[in-house]
């Protein structure tokens, strides 16, 4: 399962989903992270160029082109919320903490 969250640098989960700087991506099998992948989006300064469409657009191209099957976060709004939903990813909502701990508990 590939797995996406918002991370902070010092790798606890960043509150933030459509405004993070940066996420990462775990490839989980069972409960064991195969690989993990941090990726700089600069979310927080993307977010207020253009609409809310266009960035909505942008984060659903991030999440095509890499595969995420499910989304872990502290919260998400509601456009984010329906956007994902729309495309049947699941979203874990309540994430905090260690960020590796915090995907591996998707699959408890």
């Amino acid at each position: 399962m590939i797995v996406c969250v918002p991370i902070k640098l010092d790798g606890n989960v960043d509150p933030r989903w459509g405004r993070a700087d940066w996420v990462a991506i775990a490839d989980l099998q069972g409960r064991e992270i195969k690989t993990w992948r941090e990726v700089e989006v600069s979310w927080s300064t993307l977010h207020d160029e253009g609409t809310d469409g266009s960035h909505h657009a942008r984060v659903v191209k991030f999440l095509r082109e890499n595969g995420i099957e499910t989304v872990v976060v502290d919260h998400m709004g509601d456009g984010m919320t329906r956007m994902l939903k729309t495309m049947e990813i699941p979203v874990h909502l309540g994430a905090t903490g260690d960020a590796r701990v915090a995907v591996q508990s998707v699959m408890s």
